[in-house]
């Protein structure tokens, strides 16, 4: 009982720090660890997919893809695999094409893709590969940067770095048809690209990760896709010839179940672990944190076949306090959050935290006809709950007083459709709107310069829904409401059906954005933005 007894009180601290309405914190947390020795899959409810993580010293560190998304290149650090908190976002902005800046292009769906992480002599290195502009490695002296992002000579397709004891260093890279390239101090290749091993399963063997454990080289490797596996490669030499087995493959969630790509990891405690993640939906890629145990020296993930939900934590030599990743802001810094990321490189000249203290100015910084193209929408992962009947809702307060005619400022949730609430100005009059994919399903005038916005989209089952237009049971759906006091909201619009399709490929977002349609000069001010859960009303 007296555990029991602090297991509560630390819930309701949380719910207190977190803003979080006590009945429902208590009944339902939105953190991994259960407080009990134990905790619960997926390990962070948030899209970070293609996870590499590495142990330094007696830290975890967690790298993720952020593809268009800037600050990104996100990473997380732990102590025990459990509880994680933001570390940095290693790569500020990207300036290797105009896409980037959404000058006559974008980069949906592209960008930065799958990285490997790791540790050596002293130094940390980060590759990842965007499909349009190369090859790109990111180095620093600690984990919390600053990091020095340096164009490759040579594209590694879903890169795994390594570093063998003898000096030389090699990365593995391919899809399908996996290849294994010696390269230089400055990652340049020596000699040719050599074939190691072509996917023989079905199509699609990506995602390689190198480890040397005893005599045997291995390629941590996934058949990729909505029902996604993981398999491992071995061979006492590292070009082979390589062997194969299947690390994990469940089945028993379905059909469109996958759990697959990411890291192997050996703790202090001696026990070893891999973190993959789990398509869940219309929020992304959830990191899903297995045990591993090893049978005729081949890793094995999960517990008899099946990828657990609920397991004894990783042992480790002190307890590790709960943390709960940031997402409610009161923009009270003069710097952004770490939660946040612009969609694409923002316009640095067109927004501030200290124009007007306390609030976040988002200036409208191009003409355009869509929110797709317009710049400085910023954006955040939204966090699910571990209970389906609880919805995550995003409210924000605007001083819209100094909007211009034609501007749009809002809140968005973005995928393919995208959705949002938002003031517009026509004519001098002020409106609510509600769109629907750029159709504009209902609007409503007000006469009032302070605005609440606020969005609910409801996860659904956290199962596969919707992924790529491929309807499955319970998907998830978003609506939206306004208010001019906070208190009383009024649904606008329609219950919007949410995807995940590839067109966009990252998990649905929150956004907060004004753009302008007419003329430039226009600008709204952003008190706050809170989430908050709330059980399921419709």
């Amino acid at each position: 009982m007296r555990y029991l007894s602090k297991t509560y009180l630390t819930r309701l601290l949380l719910c207190i720090i977190f803003l979080m309405p006590v009945s429902l914190c208590l009944a339902q947390k939105t953190y991994s660890d259960n407080l009990d020795g134990t905790y619960t899959n997926p390990v962070i409810p948030a899209d970070y997919p293609d996870p590499d993580v590495i142990l330094v010293d007696d830290t975890y560190y967690f790298v993720s893809t952020t593809m268009f998304v800037f600050p990104g290149v996100t990473i997380l650090k732990s102590k025990d695999l459990v509880n994680w908190e933001y570390c940095t976002n290693a790569v500020n902005s990207f300036p290797f094409s105009p896409c980037y800046d959404m000058e006559g292009c974008t980069r949906y769906r592209h960008g930065q893709w799958a990285s490997s992480l790791r540790y050596h002599e002293g130094r940390f290195y980060l590759m990842f590969v965007t499909l349009d502009e190369g090859g790109f490695l990111c180095t620093a002296d600690r984990a919390e940067g600053p990091w020095t992002v340096t164009k490759l000579p040579k594209s590694y397709y879903d890169a795994g770095m390594f570093f063998d004891n003898d000096g030389r260093r090699y990365v593995a890279h391919g899809y399908n048809d996996i290849y294994i390239t010696e390269v230089d101090a400055s990652f340049a290749p020596i000699g040719s690209d050599s074939l190691v091993y072509s996917g023989d399963i079905r199509p699609g063997l990506e995602g390689a990760h190198v480890y040397k454990i005893n005599d045997y080289y291995y390629l941590y490797c996934t058949y990729g896709g909505l029902d996604g596996f993981q398999v491992a490669l071995r061979s006492r030499d590292i070009y082979g010839p390589y062997e194969q087995r299947i690390v994990i493959r469940d089945t028993t969630h379905g059909p469109n179940y996958g759990i697959h790509q990411g890291a192997l990891l050996h703790t202090p405690a001696d026990e070893w672990w891999t973190v993959l993640m789990v398509d869940s939906g219309p929020l992304g890629r959830f990191p899903s944190l297995q045990p591993i145990r090893w049978e005729d020296g081949w890793p094995i993930a999960g517990v008899d076949g099946k990828a657990i939900e609920r397991y004894t934590k990783p042992k480790t030599n002190d307890p590790h306090p709960v943390t709960i990743l940031p997402s409610s802001d009161e923009f009270d810094h003069p710097e952004l959050a770490p939660q946040w990321g612009w969609n694409h490189n923002a316009d640095d000249q067109r927004w501030s935290l200290t124009d007007r203290p306390g609030y976040l100015r988002l200036e409208t910084a191009k003409v355009v006809d869509s929110l797709p193209a317009a710049r400085n929408t910023l954006t955040q992962r939204i966090f699910g709950s571990y209970d389906d009947q609880i919805v995550t809702v995003g409210t924000t307060k605007i001083d819209v007083s100094y909007m211009k005619n034609g501007d749009v400022a809002g809140l968005a949730i973005y995928q393919d459709p995208y959705s949002y609430i938002a003031v517009k100005k026509d004519d001098n009059r002020t409106n609510i709107i509600m769109v629907n994919n750029g159709r504009v399903v209902e609007t409503v005038e007000i006469n009032t310069d302070i605005i609440y916005l606020r969005a609910d989209p409801y996860h659904g089952s956290g199962a596969a829904i919707y992924y790529d237009g491929a309807p499955v049971e319970d998907s998830g759906t978003v609506s939206f409401s306004y208010s001019t006091d906070d208190q009383q909201y009024h649904t606008l619009g329609e219950v919007v059906q949410m995807e995940f399709k590839l067109t966009v490929f990252t998990g649905n977002k929150f956004c907060l954005f004004n753009y302008a349609t007419e003329e430039l000069g226009g600008y709204v001010d952003f008190d706050w933005f809170r989430v908050n859960m709330h059980e399921k009303t419709r």
